[in-house]
């Protein structure tokens, strides 16, 4: 029997994929305008249960009511996952649209439904829609598919929001301004949202209360977030707050040593030894253009750029990888992991793009067996595709081709994007080990407390995407990035 309170009652899951049990017996509870945070590490079973509330995927066993209704009414849920799912070749306009389409096959008429689907846009982002309605959404950077995403599920008129990660690629102002629709929704339609995140500061901002799952199970129900700290959330995770003890905060590099990467933008000047980690904080505009440079991608509008001591123009990113500049991209799934080729080529390819080589060596695969064991990452063998792996093991996966390669300069776009507290101590391990061999590191993140850790300078950008000042280690915190970035007041 179910309760009318709730707007969702998802009970007993449990979820096989082949011999592996990822639910086991899951239960989450949702009441009618909550907003509800999942928590758990990576590969807990969080976007599994998900995709089975949604109904992407089926259950094995259990019983799922949404609104009440155990007839499933695809309408009443609409769904953001970690990894977009964009149709590339339709219009931004086209893809808001999608959930409202009742007919498979209905013909698209240019202009009809386009200002209510510019409407849901410029409640995230009152400057996209002009810009962008019309666009091919493949032709969208990460950061504006992400919000288009978002706008779709406010569109399509559901009763129940499963956000996956909404954040993990919107600045502090968008995020802000997406947390506000959620309680603005919540309190006035009765709209209730699960939201998962890794980021405890933004589930205190927006969510009541938390439902907590380990190994598959439910291990904490349904408890008012009031009544719960941080280092109890952890804990019943499973994991450690240790994290920023290994982020290498100050400059690696002897004092006096020669600058390997020089930056320069007017009256704005950077110089970085081996062993630096510098942070860009803002928004993406700003650090896209540097990061475009820098890997070989395109010239920079603004900045110029010597790399030891010369001007830095690479022809493109494999002639920059060959010079020594490694790469870790923001978008984990179209320019990240190769999801087609198995562990064994994913951990070798900078390796060969290095050497021009193409073939899976008996060398290589030793060297991948290497990479998992040094890194934790736990997979049935080197064979097996990437996308068996959760998706904070296959961000240490694009973080383990570089570790046999030791770049002279390493580029990371939001390197910890969804991945849990114990997989971002991880990750800061790499990125410290890589600095005390020599690795120059460039850092972006929208994460400030992220990068008041690990950084030992940051270049802000202010919210043109214009470089608005140079902080030390000394002056860096979250607020003086906030300031400077035009995020506070």
């Amino acid at each position: 029997m179910t309760s009318p309170a709730f707007a969702l009652e998802a009970l007993g899951i449990e979820k096989r994929f082949g011999a592996t049990l990822v639910l086991q017996g899951a239960d989450l509870k949702v009441r009618r305008a909550e907003i509800h945070a999942l928590l758990g590490g990576n590969g807990a079973g969080k976007s599994t249960l998900i995709r089975i509330v949604s109904g992407d995927i089926a259950a094995n066993a259990g019983a799922i009511r949404v609104g009440g209704a155990e007839a499933f009414d695809r309408g009443a849920v609409a769904v953001v996952y970690q990894e977009l799912a964009l149709l590339p070749h339709l219009s931004v306009a086209e893809n808001i649209r999608l959930p409202r389409q009742r007919r498979p096959f209905e013909v698209y008429r240019a202009g009809r439904g386009d200002d209510s689907a510019a409407a849901s846009l410029a409640l995230i982002d009152p400057a996209l829609p002009a810009a962008v309605l019309h666009r091919p959404a493949g032709s969208l950077d990460l950061h504006q598919r992400q919000l288009v995403e978002i706008a779709r599920a406010l569109h399509s008129g559901a009763r129940l929001l499963l956000l996956d990660e909404p954040t993990a690629n919107l600045t502090f102002g968008e995020s802000e301004r997406l947390f506000a629709i959620l309680r603005r929704l919540a309190r006035d339609e009765g709209i209730s949202t699960v939201l998962v995140s890794h980021r405890m500061n933004e589930i205190r901002a927006v969510a009541d209360v938390c439902t907590i799952i380990r190994d598959g199970r439910t291990v904490v129900d349904r408890i008012p977030l009031a009544e719960i700290d941080d280092d109890a959330i952890v804990t019943a995770m499973g994991q450690s707050r240790a994290v920023e003890a290994v982020a290498p905060r100050q400059s690696s590099a002897p004092e006096g040593s020669p600058s390997r990467l020089a930056l320069r933008c007017g009256k704005l000047r950077v110089s970085l030894a081996a062993g630096d980690v510098l942070g860009l904080a803002g928004s993406p505009d700003g650090p896209m253009d540097l990061i475009g440079a820098l890997v070989g991608v395109a010239p920079s509008r603004r900045w110029d750029v010597a790399f030891e001591g010369r001007p830095l123009r690479f022809s493109s990113p494999a002639e920059a990888v060959r010079r020594g500049v490694g790469y870790v991209s923001g978008d984990r799934a179209e320019k990240g992991i190769l999801s087609t080729l198995p562990i064994t080529d994913n951990v070798v390819a900078a390796r060969r793009v290095a050497r021009r080589t193409v073939l899976a060596l008996a060398d290589e695969v030793r060297r991948a067996e290497t990479a998992l064991r040094r890194l934790s990452i736990k997979a049935a063998s080197v064979d097996v595709l990437p996308r068996t792996l959760s998706g904070g093991t296959q961000q240490k996966l694009l973080l383990a081709r570089w570790l046999d390669v030791t770049p002279s300069i390493l580029v990371l776009e939001e390197p910890t994007r969804g991945v849990d507290i114990g997989t971002k101590r991880e990750i800061y391990e790499i990125v410290r080990r890589l600095a005390e061999a020599g690795t120059t590191v460039v850092w972006w993140s929208t994460e400030f407390s992220e990068l008041a850790a690990i950084a030992s300078r940051a270049v802000a950008f202010d919210l043109a995407g214009e470089p608005s000042a140079v902080l030390g280690a000394e002056d860096m915190t979250e607020v003086a990035l906030a300031r400077a970035t035009g995020m506070a007041a």
